[in-house]
């Protein structure tokens, strides 16, 4: 038996035992939980701050998914107030849209931007506000340009307004260089003669509005809204070949003034002898394209086909589309078409040249590397409305006027097939403005041809059609380039596929 003093130091000795394991419990209990995993996860006994730590985790979760969302629609109200103000007519709203951007160009691709076809024009409201730019742009690369006036192949041949132009020549004038000589039509004694009281009169005209009548499909129509100070700096200059005189003098009243010059209404006519093609067409593409041939003395030009009425004033249209965003040439966006592959596609169903020559001319473009049009490319749209061009006459665009011009000389007369290939070919040296079509809508009333042209070369299927008594379709004076062998191997060429995005195409 124990003692009373065995029994009380057994005690002790058990009281120390015990602190000495809960001790080194204590002490393993670390490694215990880093075997386990540690954290919140291990079997071990859990942290006292463990339900803050999982709150926190959530809580900061949540934070980054509304901080996401809330982030997502920021951009989306962004981009939204973007579309927005390109399409509002307060100048204030248009000036902070960008059309030429990345991000518009990317939503409008994809079908994010509305598309109208008439919407608001946001110009300054009152023409006598407007001030007009001082001097004139320069240009960085091209500083002067010359053009070829005679052939240098001492063809004995009777002139020709294109000249003849070679296939080294035709690649020589894509290379840009700071001095150019070029072709652009008016080669000497080749036709489109002015009379010598018109050529007076239009030394001076800075500020032209210019138009068209070719074959006597339209009379003239005048212009609607334009301001007094407009009447007074602008010469409106309607462009008549010899036909279309005769029947505009039918159909409505010409005056003379003292000086011989003839006038309907505002527009003073422009009589151009000696019609240098044989299609119709392609006759008016010269004061169409070569406004600065015609007119050398102009610093801007307005360009509109004959059968619409103007109904913006003038220096609206050059403040809105050339000096509020410093650009020097501006076009409308094609409605349908982005791609040159399917505007070629609806003009051969449209009947508006022989379908195999505009297949030959489209084969040419793309052995020479013009692709179809795709977000990827910088322009808006390969593919423009023509029949509205704003320009100031500077080498450059002076230079792609006439590099167009050569282009619609040497194959089809369809410029809107040339556009886009000369724009590739320049590398993007020649910068232009490409507004929205709605805009294009609304800056004229459309009327009606007086009659429907029509020639026989349009209704052409095949090429043999040509061969034998068809051969008297073949133009004389222009599109020689597809009668004329091409350097290249075309007999493989297989041309993209097209997509048909409207009942004309």
């Amino acid at each position: 038996m124990e003692s009373d003093g065995q029994r009380s130091v057994s005690l002790r000795l058990n009281r120390r035992g015990g602190d000495y394991r809960s001790n080194n419990d204590n002490n393993q209990t670390p490694s215990n939980n880093s075997k386990d995993g540690g954290g919140f996860f291990s079997a071990g006994k859990l942290p006292s701050d463990y339900p803050v730590k999982i709150i926190w985790k959530r809580g900061f979760v949540r934070l980054v998914l509304v901080a996401g969302i809330l982030w997502m629609l920021l951009i989306l109200a962004v981009l939204s107030f973007h579309v927005w103000s390109c399409q509002s007519s307060s100048v204030f709203f248009s000036v902070i849209c960008n059309k030429e951007s990345k991000v518009y160009n990317f939503l409008n691709t994809w079908g994010f931007v509305p598309q109208q076809h008439r919407c608001p024009i946001p110009v300054i409201g009152n023409p006598e506000r407007i001030v007009i730019p001082e001097g004139r742009t320069h240009d960085q690369i091209v500083k002067n340009i010359s053009y070829v006036m005679e052939d240098e192949d001492g063809s004995q041949s009777s002139p020709l307004f294109g000249g003849r132009q070679s296939w080294k020549q035709r690649e020589k004038s894509f290379n840009l260089s700071s001095s150019m000589k070029v072709h652009c039509g008016f080669m000497h004694n080749g036709g489109a003669d002015m009379d010598l009281v018109d050529i007076e009169y239009v030394k001076n005209c800075r500020f032209v509005v210019a138009s068209g009548i070719f074959d006597g499909y339209d009379v003239p129509h005048q212009p609607s809204n334009i301001s007094e100070r407009s009447r007074k700096l602008f010469c409106f200059l309607m462009v008549v070949d010899e036909i279309s005189l005769d029947f505009i003098k039918e159909n409505v009243t010409v005056r003379e003034d003292h000086n011989r010059g003839r006038w309907v209404g505002i527009w003073r006519l422009i009589l151009l002898k000696h019609s240098p093609y044989d299609e119709p067409r392609r006759n008016g593409k010269v004061p169409k394209i070569l406004t600065h041939r015609l007119f050398p003395q102009a610093q801007y030009s307005i360009w509109i086909d004959g059968k619409m009425e103007l109904l913006v004033d003038p220096l609206q249209i050059l403040e809105r589309y050339l000096w509020r965003g410093k650009n020097t040439f501006a076009i409308a966006q094609h409605k349908h078409h982005r791609s040159i592959y399917d505007e070629a596609d609806a003009n051969k169903r449209r009947k508006r040249y022989a379908r195999p020559l505009i297949d030959l001319h489209m084969k040419i473009y793309y052995y020479e590397g013009m692709e179809s049009w795709s977000p990827k490319k910088s322009s808006v749209s390969d593919v423009p409305e023509g029949a509205i061009i704003i320009r100031e006459h500077t080498a450059m665009s002076n230079l792609f006027s006439c590099l167009w011009f050569n282009e619609v000389n040497l194959f089809t007369p369809r410029d809107q097939l040339s556009f886009g290939y000369v724009v590739y070919r320049l590398g993007g040296a020649f910068r232009f403005f490409m507004f929205p079509n709605c805009e294009y809508n609304s800056l004229f009333v459309l009327h009606p041809h007086t009659r429907e042209h029509s020639s026989k070369v349009e209704w052409v299927k095949s090429i043999s059609e040509f061969k034998g008594n068809g051969s008297s379709m073949k133009e004389s004076r222009g599109g020689l380039g597809l009668w004329t062998p091409y350097p290249g191997d075309l007999s493989s060429v297989v041309l993209p596929k097209v997509a048909r995005t409207s009942k004309a195409g």
